[in-house]
């Protein structure tokens, strides 16, 4: 059976850190680096030897934003033996691949990518046995699908994240010990100007938040240049989602405890773009009610944990549309650079721990368990920054 790569990583370090994960992740980091050589020449017009010398134009962004990232970056290189310009890079690729960084403004791809992802929270009032649930089916280039690790990463005084991500990248989704999770798609180009901070520096920083107060901080204070979707939910029973635009945001709340998002603006349009918006990727369109109706059969028959991960990979599982599906495959229509597939779903219960993934299309690999509980890191009462409260409050109903 298939497995993904499994890295663990604690050091009191940023740099430290950095150079545990690049030495585990030597393999699929070159491979990445192989693809997006290519991709991103593709998309920017640019050779890639421009485009590695350019990307410490984001340094300073990551600095003022979060700081240890920029170190962990550097420690990846050395670990990978690759350089800290292109490891940087590989950060990056969703401002190179979808946006104007460095106003090229004549990208020599086709425009054919329609890549896309499905995210979701099932909250009590959406299932018999009361759990908090976060996932989605994560759909990127078939070419990077062998970069996929899964981390799990220690730092002093915050909590524990277990996350999945491209082979490199400080992140891309995941959960942590606080009883948060962060799932995320891309809503396509942004429509600002000049360069903003990246996206997995902005999803790091929500995933090392204590509480929610601080990831929705962390989400609101960055300057970014995409637009991008990012869905957090809390284990006591709490969702949003956000689409994060270069200008303002927007939100939208769970119904009868299920929230579904895709790849088109759902809680508005930007005025920015209100004249001329279209869903970079319309098959949007329909995996958003197909995932609404096969998440709500969760509701009337997931009785068992069991049951409810069945149905929830029988969901994502589905090919409507076929292949530009929820469970999407490479459309051999494509050029070879901008096929896609659904490279992993994921399925984490917030209320007991655990982290499951498929290591491929779920149509045709099974939920596996990671290594790892979620809560076997720090939890809120290990905070050292601010103290405990002297007693739990009851849910509200």
């Amino acid at each position: 059976m298939t497995q993904l790569q499994t890295i663990e990583i604690s050091a009191a370090e940023a740099r430290d850190r950095g150079a545990q994960y690049g030495e585990a992740a030597r393999a699929p980091i070159e491979r990445s680096l192989d693809f997006y050589s290519q991709s991103v020449a593709r998309a920017t017009g640019l050779p890639w030897a421009d485009v590695v010398a350019r990307a410490p134009h984001w340094v300073p962004l990551i600095e003022g934003f979060a700081p240890d990232l920029v170190e962990e970056i550097r420690g990846i290189a050395l670990g990978a033996n690759r350089s800290f310009e292109e490891i940087l890079a590989l950060n990056v690729r969703g401002e190179l691949l979808r946006g104007d960084p460095f106003g090229t403004a004549a990208p020599a791809g086709d425009g054919s990518t329609d890549d896309g992802c499905t995210s979701f929270a099932l909250l009590p009032a959406a299932n018999p046995i009361g759990h908090v649930y976060a996932g989605q089916n994560w759909d990127l280039y078939s070419g990077v699908a062998d970069t996929v690790v899964v981390l799990r990463i220690e730092q002093p005084g915050k909590p524990t994240i277990i996350g999945h991500v491209e082979a490199g990248q400080v992140a891309r989704h995941g959960a942590n010990s606080a009883g948060i999770a962060l799932n995320a798609n891309g809503l396509g180009a942004g429509f600002g100007s000049g360069l903003g901070v990246p996206g997995t520096v902005v999803r790091r920083k929500a995933l090392e938040c204590w509480d929610l107060h601080d990831a929705l901080r962390a989400i609101f204070d960055a300057r970014q240049s995409l637009s991008s979707n990012i869905l957090l939910t809390h284990r006591d029973g709490f969702a949003i989602d956000v689409e994060t635009t270069p200008g303002r945001h927007g939100w939208m709340y769970p119904t009868d405890g299920l929230l579904v998002h895709g790849n088109h603006f759902q809680s508005f349009v930007p005025p920015q773009i209100n004249d001329t918006y279209k869903p970079f990727s319309v098959d949007s369109l329909y995996r958003l009610p197909r995932v609404e109706q096969g998440l709500a059969q969760v509701r009337l028959d997931g009785t068992t944990e069991e049951a409810v991960a069945r149905i929830v990979q029988t969901t994502m599982s589905d090919h409507f549309g076929h292949p530009n599906a929820v469970c999407q495959h490479a459309d051999p229509r494509r050029h070879t650079l901008d096929r896609n597939e659904t490279i992993v779903s994921s399925l984490v219960d917030l209320t007991t721990g655990t982290y499951r993934l498929t290591p491929g299309l779920p149509c045709t690999h099974s939920y596996q368990q990671a290594p790892w509980n979620l809560y076997d890191g720090p939890g809120p009462q290990d905070r050292p920054d601010v103290p405990a409260p002297a007693m739990s409050l009851a849910r509200r109903g």
